[in-house]
């Protein structure tokens, strides 16, 4: 499987209406989380972000937030962002168009937010133009920096590595509150916490206003 751990500036350019990163000299960083609420996953990573008065920003699957109405309310009351990450987790790239924003509306229903992050970083440049537009306009929120915890061949200490070494003032990072990334995500996710907070870091929600 091959990635980015660190967006490179040529991708940059060519989706720069996206938000890759939040550039100054202040020592923030913007944890994010995908594809959840998760019934175990999701409380897992809100304990932990407590511990830490940590603030993130979740950027969840309509469905998902169907199903776990409970923890989708609990990140909003700890004071954290969300963020609509399509209904079914599409792909953009296998998706028409219409297709495609009729289901981020139809998550908006449940997710009440101006943030969007496409599944997997896949969407076409017709797609964000569509988005933007609209009584409803979506700011695309994509990453600096990818843990790499959605990575079933990596090693945990390697997915804490990426983020200790790649991370830094304004850094937008990727972590994943599902099934699948948990055991790497468990692993790092603290340790970076503790790394970070210990160098003085605030990690803070991405808000954009409607």
């Amino acid at each position: 499987m091959f990635y980015f751990v660190k967006t490179p500036w040529w991708l940059r350019k060519i989706y720069s209406s996206c938000v890759w990163r939040f550039p100054g000299k202040e020592k923030v960083i913007y944890l994010t989380f995908d594809d959840g609420p998760h019934p175990n996953v999701t409380p897992f990573v809100l304990n932990t972000l407590k511990l830490y008065n940590a603030k993130a920003t979740f950027f969840c699957i309509g469905k998902n937030v169907l199903a776990q109405p409970l923890i989708y309310k609990r990140i909003l009351l700890e004071g954290h962002a969300v963020g609509n990450h399509t209904f079914n987790h599409l792909n953009g790239w296998k998706t028409v168009a219409d297709d495609y924003i009729n289901n981020v509306r139809e998550a908006e229903k449940c997710i009440d937010s101006p943030l969007f992050r496409p599944p997997y970083g896949r969407i076409t440049k017709s797609q964000l133009k569509l988005l933007s537009m609209g009584h409803r306009r979506l700011t695309s929120i994509m990453w600096t920096v990818l843990s790499g915890d959605f990575d079933v061949t990596l090693a945990r200490e390697k997915c804490l590595k990426n983020v200790l070494t790649k991370t830094g003032n304004g850094s937008i990072v990727v972590f994943h509150d599902s099934e699948k990334a948990f055991e790497r995500m468990t692993f790092a996710l603290p340790k970076m916490l503790e790394h970070f907070t210990g160098k003085g870091y605030r990690f803070e929600a991405i808000r954009i206003a409607h």
